[in-house]
């Protein structure tokens, strides 16, 4: 992506931070009201110098333009209103921030502006306080503050470091809001006490109403217009006959031309998961192009990033971004479940970027050829038990134990740096272990066990799989096809360990005296570097 021209989601996100970061130190600066009026005016005398400077002044409200700019084109772009409540929730609070924002942004900074009316915080409190407006600032706190954390849940849901600190942000969340109203309402009783501050009638009263009016009616007439514009272009393309096929495996639509194949789906009613809420920000949407009676758009660059995150070949497409132009005939790649339960405990399936761990038992054909079946499970019991203890001390998920192979993650509570050092810690404890399972078998079976382990870190779709109550955590994808094919490579090159470069550098692992390879692993595009140990006991730390 070109730095000079980033994406439209980065410029949301951006400008998005910019108001909470205003919005947040604003309900900080009226928590002080607790303490006292005199405490909330001197800490506004420091918000005020800092946000009405010319550099902050232009920050601000040129995120607040951009900001509810995109908010119109997104809107302007969509072809239905049919999406997830969550999504629906944060647009509509959104929109009705700048209606609830008119009358105090005039009277306070307006006001400021243009007839240098100081709007202190007894001023202030003491009008809304006689006036009867503190049950319209509280409704307008609550919008903005949810519109906010909607919006910063579905940006950083689906990464580590964001649902280990979910608890605490969701607690300071609630704090901040509900102290800032008390600090409100505690500062409104003690300048209510006192002599009144009231703003003499004249001349710019007028001028104040109809900047109001202003205010009020400009984001309502934009976004009636957006609406009526939205709607002309779909009765248009229906009136004139200007309609896509989309051909899906289970049904045929009939779509506007400008539909996204995710729009489609939604307006016919047509299951198709979408984690993000058609944003581009993961690929649960993906479908594969099985014909098309025209070339197709080119990906945009939200769409162009997250396909090559996830290495999609090129008939794969995000649902969300493609617009076709022509009939086209799709098969959506992840498949919305019927019978999954209300709450799985790992959340909904999601792309995660986590470390994957692949062990595997060695000479067990030849030890399974001279003992008994029971002997045999007491041996994998010995083994899963020693695997799985080292995953877990170490800080990872042992998910899965298939015949004789164990898979781990990690990073699914952690950042994929912490994930990179659990994974090798738990490598090397492997290893310990499995050395007191030998000494510990030797005089039963002769036949001392060995073992390889292979670690990748990159992208998964994490979630529990299976039937009813039997269903599991698992990962899919990139990041565990890789970490099993290192597995494998360790009976190759005689080693214990394989790992690759990526999650060496992650962990910031020396490795100058590994042996490295670089290798063309199935089902990857390009050569990945990877480095071989043959045992734990001497790796450079």
């Amino acid at each position: 992506m070109n730095p000079l021209h980033p994406r439209p989601r980065t410029l949301r996100l951006a400008s998005g931070l910019i108001l909470l970061t205003y919005v947040a130190t604003h309900l900080l600066n009226h928590a002080t009201g607790l303490v006292s009026l005199a405490a909330a005016e001197a800490g506004r005398e420091i918000f005020v110098a800092f946000w009405r400077s010319p550099p902050a002044t232009l920050a601000f409200y040129g995120a607040l333009l951009l900001h509810f700019g995109l908010a119109l084109s997104a809107l302007y772009e969509r072809h239905t209103l049919r999406m997830p409540p969550l999504e629906l929730t944060r647009i509509t609070l959104g929109f009705t921030i700048p209606l609830l924002l008119a009358f105090h942004m005039v009277q306070t900074r307006l006001a400021w502006e243009l007839i240098a009316w100081d709007d202190t915080y007894r001023r202030i409190t003491a009008s809304m306080w006689s006036s009867n407006f503190s049950l319209r600032q509280l409704t307008m706190v609550v919008v903005v503050w949810l519109h906010a954390c909607l919006g910063l849940q579905l940006a950083f849901r689906h990464r580590a470091g964001w649902r280990r600190w979910q608890s605490t942000l969701v607690a300071l969340a609630t704090l901040l809001p509900v102290l800032a109203f008390t600090g409100y309402l505690a500062m409104a009783r003690e300048a209510s006490a006192l002599p009144v501050q009231a703003r003499p009638p004249g001349p710019h009263d007028a001028t104040l109403q109809r900047w109001v009016e202003i205010v009020f009616y400009t984001p309502l007439a934009l976004l009636a217009a957006t609406l009526t514009a939205r709607w002309a272009q779909v009765a248009w393309a229906r009136a004139s006959r200007r309609l896509v096929r989309i051909s899906y495996p289970s049904q045929t639509v009939d779509v506007p031309a400008g539909y996204s194949v995710l729009e489609a789906s939604r307006a016919f009613g047509i299951p198709h998961m979408s984690v993000c809420g058609g944003r581009a920000r993961c690929s649960t949407c993906r479908v594969e192009v099985l014909a098309s009676a025209a070339p197709l758009p080119a990906p945009g660059p939200d769409e162009a990033h997250t396909l090559a995150r996830i290495g999609a070949p090129p008939a794969v497409r995000l649902a969300c971004q493609l617009r076709p132009t022509a009939a086209i005939e799709v098969r959506p790649l992840a498949t919305v479940r019927s019978t999954a339960p209300a709450h799985d405990a790992w959340g909904p399936t999601a792309e995660r970027e986590v470390v994957v761990l692949f062990a595997d038992l060695r000479r067990w054909t030849g030890l399974s050829e001279h003992h008994l079946p029971f002997d045999l499970v007491y041996v994998l019991d010995q083994y899963f038990e020693a695997v799985g203890d080292a995953v877990r001390e170490a800080g990872g998920i042992p998910n899965q134990f298939i015949g004789d192979s164990v898979m781990a993650l990690f990073g699914l509570e952690t950042d994929t740096v912490t994930a990179a050092r659990q994974a090798l810690a738990a490598a090397e404890a492997i290893e310990r272990r499995m050395a007191a399972v030998n000494d510990s078998l030797a005089a039963e079976f002769r036949r001392p066990l060995d073992f390889g382990i292979g670690i990748h870190a990159g992208t998964a779709a994490v979630g529990t799989v299976g039937y009813r109550e039997t269903r599991t955590l698992t990962a899919v994808g990139d990041a565990v096809n890789t970490a099993s094919r290192l597995q494998e490579l360790t009976k190759l090159l005689k080693v214990r360990l394989v790992v690759s470069e990526e999650v060496l550098r992650r962990a910031g692992r020396a490795h100058d005296d590994w042996q490295r390879h670089d290798l063309e692993i199935r089902g990857r595009q390009g050569r990945l570097a990877v480095y071989a140990l043959p045992t734990f006991c001497n790796a450079p730390a």
